[in-house]
This record gives structure tokens, sequence and C-alpha cells, in this order.
């Protein structure tokens, strides 16, 4: 299917969607002066599982605008959600936050990945403002174009072995919780965050290929496109670098990192790091914004 070729629109909010808004006050303060970009980038957000940091990503949102907001796939995990139901209430704000910023006027585009694959049978219609797309071309404020996609169908683990990518699935939320507890001993010790499923991904070789290659092809699919970048998740691994003349854009995930890539009014993209952030301010993963030293945006 043909990438879309889009830029930016913004239409009026409607009364109808303004009576609508419920927000806190103190949420409308701080939407109220959320700084505002041409685009924003968001993946691997993984609605429904433990291990989405769902108030870290609602923070974020109330303090980021864009014109057009990009949901680079496994925003909701279906994988996950047919194995068992966990639907805390931040995950539903979070689709709630999402809904209302495309009710305001923001053009939300969702393409797809592996774990939330079910919407492709979606694509080319409209959910509550959603544009659901296999893929895209966003062309920046200075000329650049950039292929939009998930990633996934490069992996030929999820293409070929589904069941070893259900397995490597297993394998990284075992990690998760297990980085969960290390991390309480670490705390009550005086110890900063560490993940442990983020240093076995850089220190075991395979590992490290496996994201090597997935960049080169990612790469090489765009220079196919005749286009100047692609913009991708999937690897959970946010990167923003020239590779052999492309430019290469990981957006990372809201699982561990908790990263977003942003477009400025001049074209220029930007990987925010908004976990760094919170764990330079002393806040652990997971724990509910809006108290004194969460981070402010810059």
């Amino acid at each position: 299917m043909a990438p879309d070729v889009h830029r930016p629109v913004t239409k009026p909010c409607s009364k109808t969607a303004m009576a609508n808004m419920t927000m806190p006050d103190s949420e409308n303060q701080i939407e109220a002066g959320a700084r505002r970009f041409r685009t924003l980038f968001i993946s691997d957000v993984h609605l429904g599982t433990k291990g989405c940091q769902a108030p870290m990503l609602l923070d974020f949102l109330a303090r980021h605008d864009a014109d057009t907001i990009y949901l680079i796939g496994d925003i909701v995990d279906g994988w996950r959600l047919k194995q068992g139901w966990y639907w805390p209430q931040a995950h539903n704000d979070v689709v709630q936050k999402l809904l209302r910023k495309a009710r305001k006027g923001a053009r939300v585009i969702y393409v797809p990945g592996n774990h939330d694959e079910f919407l492709r049978d979606y694509v080319g219609m409209h959910f509550g403002g959603v544009e659901v797309m296999e893929t895209a071309i966003h062309e920046a404020a200075d000329g650049r174009k950039y292929l939009i996609m998930h990633g996934d169908v490069f992996d030929t683990v999820i293409r070929h072995a589904r069941w070893l990518a259900l397995l490597g699935d297993w394998a990284y939320g075992t990690a998760l919780f297990v980085s969960t507890w290390l991390n309480l001993v670490r705390r009550r010790l005086g110890f900063t965050y560490w993940s442990l499923s983020a240093w076995a991904k850089y220190k075991v070789k395979n590992a490290v290929n496996f994201i090597g290659r997935f960049e080169e092809v990612l790469v090489a699919e765009a220079r196919r496109q005749g286009v100047d970048g692609v913009v991708c998740g999937h690897i959970h691994s946010a990167a923003n670098r020239m590779m052999g003349g492309i430019v290469y854009v990981n957006t990372g995930d809201w699982v561990e990192s908790c990263t977003a890539v942003v477009e400025h009014e001049d074209g220029r993209l930007e990987v925010i790091d908004w976990g760094g952030r919170a764990r330079a301010a002393g806040r652990p993963h997971g724990e509910l914004p809006g108290e004194r030293g969460w981070p402010q945006a810059a």
C-alpha cells in the first residue's frame, strides 16, 4: 500500500468537543502552558501491560502538544490482553487524552505495529478523529520527507517465527518484573534506577547485532522509497542520527526509557528523554505526576 503524503492541518475545536472536556483545573493549567511542536511521534506504549508507564506518558502529553501526532505502533498490546485483561484507569486516561487532542484540532495518525496488528484490518478508517494508516510519508517544515512505520515488517523473527517472538515477549516481561523488584531494593539502598532488560539488550552480542541490522534495513527502505529519513519504533531504543546520508530516528518506548520524538517549527527532530528527566528529578518510573520535583517542560 502506497504511503500517504500529508502536511499538518489544524481544525477549529467545536463547542461540543469543548463541552466534553472535563480535565481537572491543575491539568488544564499545565496544558494551557504546554510546549507546542509541529509534530509529535510516540510508539511502543504497550497499554494493557503492567510495564506500561502510563502516568509518565500522561504527564508528558499534558506538557507537550502538536499540530500532528503520530502513534507509531504497539500503543495497545493486543498480545498481552489476549492472555489476560489488564486495563487500569491510567491506561484509559491515555486513550482519552489522545482523543481529546484530536478533538481540539490535532491530526492524530495511528500506524499499527505487531502488538496492535489487529488494527491493520482497519487501515484507511477513522476512529474518534484518529486515522489508521499502514505507513505514511511525513513532510517536515524544512522540506525533508520521512517514512513513518513501526518497523516490525522487517523483523524476520516476527514474520517467520511468531512463536519465538512470543517467547521473547515473555522473556522481556519477566526481565521487567525482575527489574521492578531489583530497583525497589536499589532505591532503599540509595542507588539510582537501573534497567536489567536494557543492560541485557546492549551487552548480549546477538541483541546488539539485531539492533544494528534493524537500523540498516530501515535506512535501506527509506533510501529505496526516495525519502530523506525514517521514523520508527519496535526495538525500544531511541535514536536520532545520520546513517549513510539517511536520517534514522527511533522513538524509543514508554515501558522503560519513556522517550518521544518532536519536530520543531524549523523541521528539526529531537528525542525527548522524559524518563531521564524524571530520574534526574529523583522520581522513579511509574510514580504519579503532579508532585513537587516532577520534571517540568523545558
